[in-house]
């Protein structure tokens, strides 16, 4: 039985659906479906039983499950709101649960991938390389806790028993719940459909122009495939970039969010919020080396290519899921 963390969320339940699709449905659903509609996020999926993310970690630390029980465990479960103030809670949530996870799934030679992030390289100015987890200064409470975790997995010897993903900018169906932290192609469809018109911050840095501004965009149909491909692959373990090496700029995105409504582009420059000026990223651009190097290398989508996907296949149906 995999043992899936956060699956009912985003990456977790486009995950579950990779792995149905590969004739794999022994799988212990481990979430909690709150109060949104998230719970669809699961609907039409193959999967043994749901547990409470905390029943999980209790099972785990008394010795319930074994490896015979729990085949491998993909650690997807985690606050990802990069605006959470509450430190004790990112603590325990997103570094304290991960070690309980970690610790019962390596002492017992359990295969364990889990979610790192992007957010752990800060502003980037120590570079975006996943071959040393040290010396990054993360720009926000939810990306020091990802830090911590990682740092953790590298003192204790264990990330070289692991593999730990560091997302970068994930799109695509399943999003739709994640309100402020859904990304900015679901936001701008649905700016585009209510005023018919993009908004985008102004630069705040003189080296970018309003909009030009760089990420690296990675659709969760690659992001997924990628993965299923980690998984398999037993001689690859670390820490991993999961991005797609190619950084682009928010006018960028919004040219391909247009294109594929098949309407006139309509760019609104906004001045950024003063809470995120201290926080915000500029630019970021996976250090693909590690990935592409390996048995896991994988040819991703281009970002025109992946925005029209999403908008024409999930959000113009009101399809939104996966």
């Amino acid at each position: 039985m995999i043992a899936v963390t956060g699956a009912a969320g985003f990456i977790g339940s486009c995950f579950l659906t990779k792995l149905n699709n590969e004739g794999y449905h022994d799988i212990l659903v481990i979430d909690t479906l709150q109060q949104d509609d998230r719970w669809k996020n699961l609907s039409g999926k193959r999967f043994r039983t749901i547990e409470h993310p905390e029943v999980f970690r209790t099972k785990c630390i008394q010795g319930h499950y074994s490896s015979k029980d729990i085949t491998a465990i993909i650690h997807l479960g985690a606050c990802s709101a990069t605006t959470e103030r509450n430190a004790d809670y990112l603590l325990d949530n997103n570094y304290r649960y991960s070690k309980d996870i970690a610790e019962f799934a390596l002492h017992r030679s359990i295969p364990f991938m889990y979610a790192s992030s992007a957010a752990t390289y800060g502003a980037g100015e120590k570079g975006y390389s996943d071959t040393s987890c040290y010396g990054f200064s993360p720009l926000n409470m939810y990306g020091y806790s990802k830090q911590l975790f990682d740092e953790w997995m590298k003192n204790m010897s264990y990330v070289d028993s692991a593999i730990g993903i560091k997302f970068f900018n994930v799109f695509g169906p399943n999003e739709y719940h994640k309100l402020d932290m859904a990304s900015m192609i679901f936001k701008a469809y649905n700016q585009i459909q209510k005023t018919g018109h993009i908004k985008l911050f102004a630069s705040n840095d003189s080296s970018y122009s309003n909009g030009g501004q760089l990420r690296d965009f990675i659709y969760i149909k690659d992001a997924c495939n990628v993965m299923w491909k980690l998984l398999s692959d037993t001689s690859l373990k670390g820490l991993v970039n999961l991005g797609t090496g190619k950084a682009r700029s928010w006018n960028d995105l919004a040219h391909a969010v247009f294109a594929a409504m098949n309407l006139p582009v309509n760019i609104e420059y906004v001045p950024m919020p003063v809470s995120l000026r201290g926080q915000y990223q500029n630019y970021t651009q996976a250090e693909m080396t590690t990935l592409l190097q390996s048995d896991s290398a994988y040819s991703f989508m281009e970002l025109e290519d992946s925005i029209s996907d999403y908008i024409c296949n999930y959000l113009l149906p009101i399809q939104q899921y996966y």
